[in-house]
């Protein structure tokens, strides 16, 4: 018998590979994210943009393009006050979270010596971290009340004879708990910077004769300054956005332009509120971009 086969009948196709050009493959693989942040960030930015252009009334805000949302935000001393009082209490808290937060990062970095203990302290910094910022926030109260533990203690000391009044519902009450809520946002990305210096680099100092404050003004700040330019990017945008602490611990004696904004959005004042945000964003933004100037980051991320 003869065998009769047909070419190419019976045989598998030899499979076709898509081939993508390599400038392509990055692009295709940041998509997610791209769509992650365009849905959840530029559109609702975006969004916000427009509706500052809008016109409202005490019921409902009508789609329009008008300015006075703009003119009444900048144009009132009233609002230029608010803003300078939220920049007054960004500094003060930028300040204390970066000479308590360079300094507790310094003691787990370079006088902790195992890592164990280092994680064991560095998880006894974020204990409280475990409740959220309005109970953190509100414990305060017990403490710096008029009748609270530090008054009652001076009082019956005799350091004081009476209770001291602006220790709860007053500006610094607000410091007192944003320094409590932010100070690990600081304390975390200098540990993580300091923990990268090279200790040979120490060594060398020693070696050459130099003493421990020059290691540390020559040696250990300037190696550690892209850890706190990120946390004071965190602790800066973080204040600037908090309304609940300044309404909660000043008594509503004090105010904030994220305090501001929820105010507006409470009376349905939707477009003056999104006009605020969009200058508060512009604020941020040129603040952040100073930081980035001075300090590169690069590095660190």
């Amino acid at each position: 018998m003869v065998e009769v086969r047909f070419l190419g009948v019976g045989e598998p196709k030899p499979k076709r590979a898509i081939r993508v050009p390599l400038g392509l493959v990055s692009y295709l693989q940041a998509t997610p994210l791209m769509l992650i942040l365009g849905c959840f960030l530029l559109l609702p930015i975006l969004m916000i943009g427009t509706v500052s252009f809008w016109d409202y009334d005490f019921a409902q805000m009508y789609p329009d393009f008008v300015t006075f949302n703009y003119t009444e935000t900048l144009g009132s001393w009233v609002t230029w006050k608010i803003y300078f009082n939220t920049l007054k209490f960004a500094l003060i808290v930028w300040a204390i979270t970066l000479f308590v937060g360079f300094w507790v990062a310094y003691f787990l970095a370079f006088h902790v010596r195992t890592s164990t203990m280092q994680s064991v302290l560095f998880l006894v910094c974020t204990v409280p971290f475990l409740t959220s910022n309005i109970i953190r926030m509100i414990s305060w109260i017990p403490v710096l009340g008029r009748n609270g533990l530090i008054n009652t203690a001076l009082v019956n000391a005799g350091i004081v004879p009476q209770p001291i009044e602006w220790l709860l519902y007053s500006d610094f009450a607000v410091v007192l708990a944003m320094v409590h809520l932010y100070t690990l946002f600081m304390v975390t990305p200098i540990f993580n910077t300091m923990m990268r210096i090279d200790r040979s680099l120490l060594e060398a100092a020693r070696d050459a004769g130099a003493s421990g404050w020059q290691i540390l003004t020559n040696v250990i700040i300037p190696l550690s300054k892209p850890g706190m330019a990120i946390g004071t990017i965190f602790v800066v945008t973080l204040v600037m956005a908090d309304f609940s602490t300044v309404q909660v611990m000043s008594g509503g004696q004090s105010a904030s332009v994220a305090l501001m904004m929820k105010n507006q959005m409470s009376l349905l004042q939707y477009p003056a509120a999104a006009a605020n945000a969009v200058v508060l964003l512009a604020l941020v933004l040129l603040m952040v971009a100073a930081i980035l100037r001075v300090v590169d980051i690069r590095k660190e991320l």
